[in-house]
């Protein structure tokens, strides 16, 4: 293909599962734009779809953008369990993979679970504190900023 046929199907932005992403990026590492998508499971799609990783997405055919979106849409059926990013489901006990902001609604209901149950990490979450064992006494504190108080003098 000459190499200004090539430039004229250059697409600056490629649209995929609901996210733009940059053209001038490589397929693999374009990929991890998207949300959900890191690099392992960017190299998983292209893997699985036979896409050159190393070609800039924005040169891709409009059928191999087609087939990375397929497969992003039916990334349950084939991404191993391992791979997944969230194991044991909550509600269905099941491995599956969330993308985009699917990931989003999952993280605010299970918060919303834990403030319900009143277990100990919902409650941090409705006070904001922190969640995690982190210390409070010199961090994650609110209002001026304290310094260091000198001792008066007799």
């Amino acid at each position: 293909m000459p190499p200004m046929a090539e430039e004229k199907d250059f697409k600056y932005i490629v649209r995929i599962a609901a996210t733009d992403i940059d053209g001038n990026k490589p397929t693999r590492y374009a990929l991890t734009q998207i949300k959900g998508i890191n690099f392992m499971v960017a190299n998983a799609i292209i893997n699985y779809t036979g896409v050159d990783g190393r070609k800039r997405i924005g040169y891709l055919r409009e059928e191999e953008i087609e087939k990375i979106s397929k497969a992003i849409e039916t990334i349950n059926e084939w991404l191993p369990p391992w791979l997944r990013n969230r194991r044991k489901d909550l509600l269905t006990g099941e491995d599956r993979h969330l993308i985009g902001s699917e990931i989003d609604l999952v993280k605010r209901e299970d918060i919303n679970l834990l403030k319900k149950i009143r277990c100990y990490r919902g409650i941090r979450h409705e006070r904001g504190l922190p969640v995690r064992g982190q210390r409070t006494r010199s961090n994650k504190r609110k209002g001026l900023t304290v310094g260091v108080v000198k001792k008066a003098r007799r």
